[in-house]
């Protein structure tokens, strides 16, 4: 595998990882139809953990079966699969090698009145797996999000020494943040800049809209303003500027269910702003597969052209 200029200078961000978690790296960003750009688009599914099992996959009953997931990932060139341990061991032997694989070492669900997560997963399970990364996710704001970064510490330097690549899903949460609050632009950026802190190599945030939240954050906006902050690309070149100046690799979730054109329209706003990508569930498996398909493809082509 011959790795493109793009690739090389990314994984020259990542100064102090060594040539196993590197390689892992470079297993993703070589991975798929956007291969070698620089840019990626990710399946994750976590949410039958997240929402229960008939809300996540009973509009598209053959997404109960974990191996449609691994071949709508494959078929749709995908750079790669992220999902929690059942899931991926379901697919594990028949899919080996196949796709890059990322698995969800913590979980919660939509029977716990907390905003915190279990841990599923073991950096030993992603490595029997054959996966390139895992991934984890903190609640910023929450009442226990620093029993979560601790959690994270630990196992992204057990990850790391492993070779692992670390994937972190960074969605504002808790008691003193509102739903406007959890996607604020402020606190998007904040997130994205505690998961930098926490050494992500991949950073999984919601696209944030114009809304400030924080008031000590308003008065330095307001005298700093971000530019064409009331366009996406905007937005997102503020988040991805978070994230140690854009040295790191920036994601951005799919959302709620939405139109195929405003979720494409979306990924279009996504590259004008700088960021590397999607990571996009429900809005696809949740469709018949050849919709799904088409859908991902249009995605991709999206980043393509912006290649």
């Amino acid at each position: 595998m011959q790795l493109t200029p793009r690739v090389k200078e990314i994984l020259s961000w990542y100064e102090s990882d060594n040539p196993g978690t590197k390689a892992n790296l470079a297993r993703i960003l070589m991975e798929g139809k956007l291969g070698g750009t620089g840019r990626l688009v990710i399946l994750p599914v976590d949410q039958g953990f997240e929402h229960g099992p008939a809300r996540s996959f009973a509009p598209n009953p053959a997404a109960y079966d974990p191996r449609y997931h691994f071949e709508l990932a494959i078929e749709a060139g995908l750079s790669a699969y992220a999902a929690p341990l059942g899931m991926i061991e379901a697919g594990a032997s028949i899919y080996a090698g196949a796709i890059p694989t990322i698995l969800k070492v913590n979980s919660s669900n939509s029977l716990s009145t907390t905003k915190d997560q279990a841990v599923t997963a073991t950096v030993a399970d992603a490595l029997r797996l054959g996966c390139s990364a895992i991934g984890f996710t903190i609640y910023p704001g929450s009442e226990y999000q620093f029993e979560m970064m601790e959690e994270l510490r630990e196992l992204a330097e057990e990850a790391k020494a492993a070779g692992l690549a670390v994937v972190v899903w960074s969605y504002p949460r808790g008691p003193n943040l509102d739903k406007t609050a959890e996607t604020a632009l402020d606190i998007c950026a904040y997130a994205a800049h505690m998961a930098a802190l926490l050494g992500a190599h991949i950073i999984k945030v919601k696209p944030p809209t114009e809304a400030i939240s924080l008031d000590a954050a308003r008065k330095t906006y307001e005298k700093s303003p971000v530019p064409e902050i009331g366009q996406l690309s905007g937005r997102i070149r503020h988040i991805t500027q978070a994230c140690f100046g854009g040295r790191r690799i920036v994601v951005f979730s799919g959302g709620e269910a939405g139109t195929a054109e405003s979720i494409v329209e979306m990924a279009r706003g996504i590259h004008a702003g700088g960021g590397n990508g999607s990571i996009i569930g429900r809005n696809t498996f949740q469709r018949p597969k050849a919709e799904a398909l088409k859908l991902l493809s249009d995605i991709i082509a999206v980043y393509q052209a912006a290649a």
